[in-house]
């Protein structure tokens, strides 16, 4: 059974409109809406969700 997800938003986040990730899922990323907790969720590979950071990074976002 895998484990619940431990959902979390970035140490930057200054407000609650931002999105949460867990990533304590087993080959799995979850992303989701914190002002729509309900509404769904993006799931990633790892590899995926690492290149999207790299390029995040590299573009100032």
């Amino acid at each position: 059974m895998p484990a619940k997800p431990n959902w979390r938003t970035s140490s930057y986040t200054k407000s609650d409109s931002c999105v949460e990730v867990a990533d304590n899922q087993p080959n799995v990323i979850l992303v989701r809406d914190s002002k729509n907790r309900e509404g769904g969720m993006l799931t990633f590979r790892p590899a995926s969700w690492l290149a999207f950071l790299e390029l995040s990074k590299r573009h100032g976002v």
